[in-house]
C-alpha cells in the first residue's frame, strides 16, 4: 500500500527502522567481546544474508568472502574456521558454494582451515548442510556444528561456547 506521495506507510517504514536498529544493537553487544585472541572465522555468504546476520553474533574475528568469483579470495595466514552455506541443488553436485571453492583452492588458505561449521535448511533433507560435509571430507577437518538458516539464539550460544573451547583446545589463539 502507498501513500499519496508513493512511498509506504510509516507504519512499515517504522517497523524497518525498528528491525535495522535491532540489528545493530545485537550485532554491537555481541561483537563488543571480540579481542585479538578471538577465533578467526571466515565465511561465505549469499545475496540473502542469513550467513552474514549469523556471524555477526559471533565472538569472532570475522573475515568475509568476495560476493562474485571475479573478485579477489583473500589469503588466510592464520588458523580459521569456515563457515560455509549450502546451495541447494537435488543430485548433491555444486553444493559448495564456487566463491569457497575458490577460496580453498589456494594451498596457503586450505593450510588455515581448522574446522567447518555448515549453514542450510532442513527442507533439504539428507543434504541439510552438506558443503560443510564436503569441505569437511576434501580438507580432512571436523565439521564442528551445522545451523539451519539464519540459526537461533540457541545456534549463536553453541556456536560462541563450541569455538571458544575448540579454539583453547587446539592453541589456536595467536
Amino acid at each position: 500500500m502507498s501513500t499519496a506521495h508513493g512511498t509506504a506507510p510509516a507504519t512499515d517504514e517504522n517497523a524497518q527502522i525498528r528491525q535495522i536498529i535491532l540489528d545493530a544493537r545485537d550485532a554491537t553487544v555481541s561483537r563488543a567481546t571480540v579481542s585479538d585472541d578471538s577465533p578467526l572465522v571466515v565465511y561465505f555468504s549469499s545475496i540473502s544474508g542469513n550467513t552474514h546476520k549469523f556471524v555477526q553474533k559471533l565472538r569472532a574475528r570475522l573475515v568475509r568472502l568476495p560476493l562474485h568469483t571475479k573478485e579477489e579470495s583473500p589469503t588466510v595466514t592464520e588458523p580459521f574456521v569456515l563457515i560455509v552455506p549450502t546451495y541447494g541443488k537435488p543430485d548433491g553436485a555444486g553444493n559448495v558454494p564456487p566463491q569457497v571453492v575458490k577460496f580453498l583452492n589456494n594451498p596457503e588458505n586450505r593450510a588455515q582451515l581448522r574446522g567447518v561449521i555448515g549453514a542450510g535448511n532442513t527442507n533439504f533433507g539428507p543434504l541439510f548442510g552438506i558443503a560443510a560435509d564436503i569441505v569437511s571430507r576434501k580438507c580432512d577437518v571436523p565439521v564442528l556444528f551445522k545451523f539451519e538458516l539464519m540459526g537461533t539464539p540457541a545456534d549463536v550460544e553453541k556456536v560462541n561456547e563450541g569455538l571458544e573451547e575448540f579454539w583453547t583446545q587446539n592453541s589456536l589463539q595467536r
